[in-house]
């Protein structure tokens, strides 16, 4: 099974609020200016997908006492929950597709997939309204 049938089976997420999770999980509270400069995903999507994740509560939001325009975020234990579940499933699906490459070709697969992915990015951000329907 891919990861992205997992977790859109397990826990109902797309490929948004995945990513979104996965940054809340791996940095801790965010901003979605934080998380959209992180992850390279427009604006609009994340509040789509921190929508659905506060609504299902995997991630609580909280007003900033300094500047009331900015939410911070930052998973539940709930939240958290289904990050290690997820990230868990994750490795191991990294590993398992890696299986038999050296440390040197896994390091220059990464490097290429970052690479992929600023491209697709920068387009998707100027292609927006083709990819909306993308999981």
């Amino acid at each position: 099974m891919q990861f992205q049938q997992f977790y859109k089976d397990r826990y109902g997420m797309l490929r948004t609020e995945w990513r979104v999770l996965f940054h809340l999980g791996l940095y801790g509270q965010m901003t979605a200016r934080d998380i959209g400069f992180r992850a390279k995903m427009h604006k609009t999507k994340i509040s789509r997908a921190v929508q659905k994740l506060s609504e299902r509560r995997f991630v609580s939001r909280a007003r900033d006492d300094e500047d009331r325009r900015v939410e911070r975020l930052s998973l539940t234990a709930q939240g958290r929950a289904a990050y290690r579940d997820l990230y868990a499933v994750a490795q191991r699906y990294d590993a398992e597709l890696t299986a038999g490459m050296t440390q040197g070709e896994r390091h220059a697969l990464r490097q290429l997939l970052v690479k992929l992915q600023d491209r697709g990015s920068t387009s998707g951000d100027r292609n927006s309204g083709k990819t909306a329907g993308r999981t």
